[in-house]
C-alpha cells in the first residue's frame, strides 16, 4: 500500500475539562436567559408582591362579660389578576400570653389592581381570661398584642405570608358601685310625692367614665317606688366617686310604715337596680348598677351639713 493511501488517525480521546466549562456556562447563560425573561414577563404584565397594614382596631360591643374587637387590615393587590386570601391566622397576647387565636379559612379575593378592606372579628371573654390568669384584676387595664398572618396565592409568586403587628390596651371592666344616700322630699302629698334621690356612684376602673344616661328602679321595704331614665352628663374619674341627684315620684299611702320610719329619721332598707350609659376611651359601655340590703333616711332640716333641709308639710 502506497504511503499516500494509509488512513488517516483521529484522536477521539477524553474531552478536555474546558468542554465541561464551556456546557456549564452554557446553561448558566439559558439560566440567565429565562430568568431575564421572566423579569421581562413581570414588569410587562405587573406583578408584584401584595401589601398589607392594620388600619383600625374597633371595639363594638364591650361590658361586663366580653368584648367584641374588629380589625381591619388594609389588602392592596398591584397584580393584573385577582389574588385569593387563602387563609388568616391570628394571635392575640398580653404580656407573653395568648389570650385567643384563631384561623379564617378562605377569606375572600382581592380585585385586581385593587385594594380590599378585611375585617377580622374576634371576641374576648373576660371569665376565661380571668380563670386563666388570675392576676389580671377587674377594672384594669391590660396590653395586647394582635399577630396576623395573611396567606395569599400570587401568580409567580407563589403562596406568600403577609405578617402583621399591632399593639395596644383593652380594659377589663368592672361595675360601679352604687349607693342611695338620702332622700329629699320636694314635694310631699298623700296621692303624689316627688323626691329627690341622692345616689353616689364610685367608678372601680383604671379609666374615666362619662355617665351620659342611667336608667334605674327603686324599692323601698320591697315596694317599688318607680324608675325612670335620665339623661345625665357627669365625669367619674378613674378610681373616682361622683354624687347624682334624680328625681322620682310615688304614691306615700302604699308604702305604711315603712315611709314614717323615714319621716321619723329611723333608716329603711332600699333596693336599686339599674344601668349606666357611659363613654370611656375605649367606646361606650353599658354597666348595670345595683344595690341591695341597703339603708337610707330622709334628709331632715337640722342634719349637720352645708345643704339646706326640706320640711316635709302634707298638701291639703
Amino acid at each position: 500500500m502506497a504511503s499516500d493511501d494509509k488512513p488517516e488517525i483521529v484522536d477521539r480521546g477524553v474531552k478536555d475539562k474546558g468542554d465541561d466549562d464551556d456546557k456549564g456556562g452554557f446553561m448558566d447563560k439559558v439560566k440567565d436567559f429565562i430568568h431575564d425573561v421572566g423579569e421581562k414577563i413581570e414588569e410587562t404584565i405587573g406583578f408584584g408582591k401584595p401589601t398589607a397594614d392594620v388600619t383600625t382596631i374597633h371595639i363594638p360591643c364591650i361590658n361586663l362579660e366580653k368584648a367584641d374587637i374588629v380589625v381591619d387590615v388594609l389588602i392592596k393587590n398591584p397584580n393584573p389578576v385577582p389574588i385569593p386570601l387563602v387563609d388568616i391566622d391570628y394571635l392575640i397576647e398580653s404580656d407573653g400570653r395568648k389570650l385567643l387565636s384563631g384561623l379564617i379559612p378562605d377569606a375572600g379575593t382581592i380585585h385586581a389592581h385593587g385594594e380590599e378592606t378585611v375585617k377580622i372579628p374576634v371576641t374576648l371573654i373576660y371569665d376565661d381570661i380571668k380563670s386563666t390568669y388570675n392576676d389580671i384584676e377587674p377594672g384594669s387595664i391590660i396590653p395586647y398584642r394582635l399577630k396576623v398572618d395573611l396567606i395569599v396565592d400570587v401568580p409567580v409568586f407563589g403562596r406568600l405570608t403577609l405578617p402583621l403587628e399591632k399593639t395596644g390596651e383593652i380594659p377589663i371592666p368592672y361595675k360601679p358601685d352604687i349607693d342611695l344616700e338620702k332622700i329629699r322630699f320636694e314635694r310631699f302629698s298623700w296621692e303624689e310625692t316627688v323626691a329627690i334621690l341622692h345616689l353616689r356612684l364610685e367608678n372601680m376602673n383604671d379609666f374615666d367614665l362619662g355617665l351620659n344616661g342611667l336608667e334605674y328602679e327603686v324599692w323601698l321595704s320591697d315596694m317599688s317606688i318607680g324608675g325612670a331614665e335620665l339623661e345625665k352628663s357627669t365625669t367619674i374619674g378613674k378610681k373616682g366617686i361622683s354624687y347624682v341627684d334624680i328625681p322620682i315620684s310615688f304614691r306615700p299611702k302604699d308604702f305604711g310604715s315603712a315611709l314614717w320610719d323615714m319621716i321619723r329619721g329611723k333608716g329603711t332598707g332600699y333596693t336599686m337596680k339599674g344601668h349606666i350609659n357611659v363613654d370611656t376611651p375605649f367606646g361606650p359601655m353599658k354597666l348595670p348598677i345595683s344595690k341591695e340590703g341597703g339603708t337610707t333616711r330622709l334628709k331632715k332640716d337640722d342634719d349637720d351639713d352645708d345643704e339646706e333641709g326640706v320640711t316635709v308639710t302634707p298638701e291639703s
